[in-house]
């Protein structure tokens, strides 16, 4: 099973939040998959919170155990076209053309990323909480 991560589960794994265990599981039992873009979120959030030294420590700890996907042109178009649908960031927008991509399910708990209308299989992991 291939399931796509945002940068709200993976920021809810190294927060140690309820979800992280869901998130753990996804990792370790399944393939867990997440678009560069989105571990690069993840990286900010946590450095503006607790400092580049410890963001970079979190990010190097997780990222071996995810399948990081850099886009290519093709993604990045898909990208564009759903953040032009209004409603959603730029960053999150790669993970649902990620998810998109892999007929995966993406595991957020981004209300704007649950709240889309698109044809992706997506878990709300803050019912996890």
């Amino acid at each position: 099973m291939t399931a796509v991560l945002d940068a709200w589960a993976v920021l809810a794994l190294l927060r140690d939040e309820s979800p992280a265990a869901q998130v753990e599981e996804l990792i370790f039992v399944g393939e867990a998959l997440i678009s560069s873009i989105n571990l690069g979120e993840a990286l900010y959030w946590t450095e503006r919170r607790q400092g580049q030294g410890v963001a970079l420590e979190q990010i190097d700890r997780v990222r071996p155990m995810l399948v990081v996907e850099d886009p290519d042109w093709r993604l990045v178009s898909a990208a564009a076209h759903l953040k032009a649908g209004g409603g959603l960031s730029y960053a999150d927008a790669f993970c649902v053309a990620t998810a998109q991509r892999h007929q995966a399910t993406l595991y957020t708990g981004d209300p704007e990323i649950l709240a889309l209308d698109v044809p992706v299989e997506m878990v709300d992991l803050r019912e996890a909480r």
